[in-house]
C-alpha cells in the first residue's frame, strides 16, 4: 500500500528530475551499460523462477495436473 501511495505522488516533473539526476550521476555513456546489466539480471531471475517452478512441478505432479485442468 505504501508503494502505491508513493507511486501515485510521482508526476511528470519528478520523473524529469530523476532522469536528469541519473544522467548527471552516471553520465550518458554509462546508462546503456546499466540497462543491459539490469536486463540480464531480469532474464536470469525469470530463468531461475522457471527452473524452480519446473522442479516443484516434478516434486508435486498432482498440483501440476490440477492447474492444467482449470
Amino acid at each position: 500500500m505504501y508503494l502505491n501511495v508513493l507511486l501515485g505522488m510521482i508526476g511528470p516533473w519528478q520523473i524529469v528530475i530523476i532522469v536528469a539526476v541519473v544522467l548527471l550521476f552516471f553520465g550518458g555513456k554509462k546508462i546503456p551499460e546499466l540497462m543491459k546489466g539490469l536486463g540480464q539480471g531480469v532474464k536470469e531471475f525469470k530463468k531461475a523462477t522457471k527452473e524452480f517452478d519446473d522442479e516443484v512441478g516434478k516434486a508435486n505432479p498432482q498440483k501440476e495436473l490440477e492447474s492444467k485442468s482449470e
